[in-house]
């Protein structure tokens, strides 16, 4: 019997997913960098480390221990620097919304899923008007742990009421595929921060959503019925590598 795209829930990912802002967050991590009189170079870090806050990304630039307090006073300058040089840039990724749209004719649940917290979460999906397509959207705030954890994925497909194996994740991130199939899902690499070598097992890598239907999402599914065992290896030599 065909798979039926009812039976079935698409999660997305935000940054590098719904928009292309990779550069614009590196961009802002190493204006904090050179203020903090760091020399990490904040592209690679990112390439690594995208998908986890930005509280947990800083914790692997010191030598030494930083106080929770500090950490978030760092993170929120890095947030007011990103939110100045993406404010005029903000622009979904090609095709996203025509995608969308035609995912939930098709029947398709569709849900949220990032490490970002409220705030930034609306300054994105409430500017470009992308808030009414989700039935889900879960943030930071709403789990206890962060990507390459599944704990977002999982939380959006509980209030999806579907379950893991019927659910397919966006993410352009290493730690945010790992995270999809840590929790028994399939996904869909978007190619806008890494190469598509450098994935682990995605059903198929995009540049933007003009290369994707929902027809084609239920091919995809057909000839990948099973999610990949998640490398833990792989996201740990990713997470610690400097």
């Amino acid at each position: 019997m065909p798979l039926a795209a009812s039976d079935h829930a698409l999660i997305f990912d935000m940054d590098g997913v719904l928009i292309d802002n990779t550069r614009y967050q590196a961009r802002a991590f190493q204006l904090l960098f050179r203020e903090l009189g760091l020399t990490t170079k904040a592209l690679p870090l990112l390439r690594r480390l995208n998908g986890m806050p930005a509280t947990t990304i800083l914790k692997t630039v010191f030598r030494s221990p930083v106080p929770d307090k500090e950490l978030k006073q760092y993170a929120d300058r890095r947030e007011f620097l990103y939110r100045v040089l993406y404010w005029d840039k903000r622009r979904e990724l090609a095709g996203l919304t025509r995608f969308l749209e035609a995912a939930r004719a098709a029947g398709f649940r569709l849900a949220l899923g990032t490490g970002s917290g409220a705030e930034t979460i609306g300054y994105i999906v409430d500017h470009l008007d992308l808030r009414r397509h989700f039935d889900v959207i879960v943030g930071k705030d709403d789990v206890d742990r962060g990507k390459p954890h599944a704990d977002t994925f999982a939380v959006a497909a509980r209030k999806l009421g579907m379950p893991p194996e019927r659910c397919v994740v966006f993410e352009d991130a290493l730690l945010g595929e790992q995270a999809a199939y840590r929790g028994g899902m399939r996904c869909v690499a978007v190619g806008t921060t890494l190469a598509a070598r450098q994935f682990q097992a995605p059903m198929m890598v995009i540049k933007d959503f003009t290369q994707l239907t929902p027809a084609l999402v239920l091919a995809l599914l057909e000839a990948h019925p099973k999610a990949p065992r998640p490398s833990q290896e792989l996201a740990r030599r990713q997470y610690m590598h400097r």
